[in-house]
């Protein structure tokens, strides 16, 4: 899809702001028969619906459930079949560590468990960050054969390992499993290596958890730790020189800021709320074309399984549309990375709400931003890396296909 987009781009003054709203879509609960978005009360949202192309997109494939990289580039154009990123990358992009070509990075969780080693919380009770800046100084000071170790702190529970070959010690492999068997009452999976030349590897990886055990065995509830999405900086189109936009990126979580800097954007930077945010999407309005905008407070309260209070993050973000309206964005689309329904208290496969607002975007007869209503819309269920061309089409910004 890139390949055909990138030749038909023309240069237009008009502004685009992509509102992702992480683990948007929701499932219902059983005692109402109402999701989360049917719950909410969203009068601005609602009314936006009205005025837009409304739909659902699909972000991987019939019963796939997406993982938070994924679902983005999708949103960005990008296949996510076909641009596979692990999550360790875009974490170690996102807190602005300075990956280098063959380096191996892991996203990390402290997580707690039990005195049998079995799981009983996958986040450690969501620790503040200043805990985490102490912990990882702790495993700061593990050691391994041949390669230089980084244990980089994130936000909250998370944070970033990469292991870098020293000298002629040989190339490292990223074809790695996970640690983190993603359910409580289990352990923590060992690491296996996924084709041959990974064997030393995950030997390594093995050994880093086994000293990270013995280093946090005081440190309850953050007592163990979890590495997931393994993966070796990629090379992928860059999003600016593709469509043309002078693109900013403005979200408060690192691994969001190393999606859009993976793919050229800018990372404006912002605080640590979503009122930070749109300060800086104020600030920064007349800089740039397009705007990332991201909102984390719903995928957190779906993952938590607190129906409640994801009820009330989508009614915080329903209360800033105006704010962003008012800055005049020529389209506006509001959507989501994947679906986080409080009742499965994790990502679903489930396709998630989308409306495109534009002066000729055509609206549908859609009255409410919810899963049911927006099924009903023009759009019908589209793959996500078919959004951005019809963002850049309501954005007068592409010329016409064929003779």
């Amino acid at each position: 899809m890139l390949d055909v987009i990138a030749p038909l781009v023309i240069s237009n003054t008009t502004k685009i702001v992509l509102v992702s709203l992480d683990g948007l879509g929701g499932l219902p609960r059983p005692e109402t028969g109402l999701s989360e978005l049917e719950t909410a009360k969203l009068p601005n949202l609602s009314q936006l619906a009205t005025e837009s192309a409304c739909g659902l997109i699909r972000h991987v494939a019939p019963g796939i459930t997406p993982g938070s990289g994924p679902g983005h580039l999708g949103l960005f154009g990008y296949d996510p079949l076909q641009y596979q990123v692990g999550r360790g990358v875009l974490e170690a992009l996102g807190i602005e560590f300075e990956l280098r070509a063959g380096d191996v990075a892991a996203r990390g969780n402290f997580c707690t468990v039990d005195g049998t080693g079995r799981i009983t919380d996958r986040r450690a009770g969501r620790i503040a960050t200043e805990l985490n800046l102490r912990l990882t100084e702790r495993l700061r000071r593990i050691k391994l054969p041949g390669v230089e170790v980084f244990v980089e702190s994130g936000k909250d529970y998370r944070f970033v390992l990469v292991l870098r070959a020293k000298g002629k010690s040989g190339g490292l492999s990223a074809r790695l499993s996970e640690t983190d068997p993603q359910q409580l009452g289990k352990p923590p999976l060992p690491v296996r290596a996924l084709e041959p030349r990974a064997k030393a590897t995950a030997a390594l990886v093995n050994r880093f958890v086994a000293e990270a055990k013995r280093v946090l065995a005081d440190a309850a509830p953050a007592n163990m730790i979890l590495l997931r999405g393994f993966d070796q900086l990629p090379k992928l189109p860059r999003f600016p020189e593709v469509f043309g936009l002078r693109s900013a990126a403005i979200a408060a979580y690192p691994m969001y800021r190393g999606l859009a800097r993976l793919v050229g954007m800018e990372i404006l930077k912002t605080g640590s709320t979503f009122d930070d945010e749109l300060a800086t999407l104020r600030e920064h309005w007349a800089a740039s074309d397009f705007f990332f905008l991201h909102y984390k407070d719903t995928d957190k309260a779906g993952e938590d399984g607190n129906f409640d209070a994801k009820v009330q993050a989508l009614e915080r973000l329903d209360r800033a549309i105006p704010e962003i309206r008012a800055l005049g964005p020529d389209v506006l689309i509001v959507s989501g990375d994947h679906a986080t329904p409080s009742i499965l208290s994790g990502h679903g496969w489930q396709p998630v709400p989308v409306i495109i607002w534009s002066r000729y975007c055509g609206a549908d007869g859609v009255t409410a931003f919810t899963e049911r209503a927006c099924s009903a819309g023009s759009l019908g269920v589209i793959p996500s890396q078919h959004l951005m061309p019809l963002v850049m089409a309501n954005a007068l910004r592409l010329t016409k296909f064929g003779a």
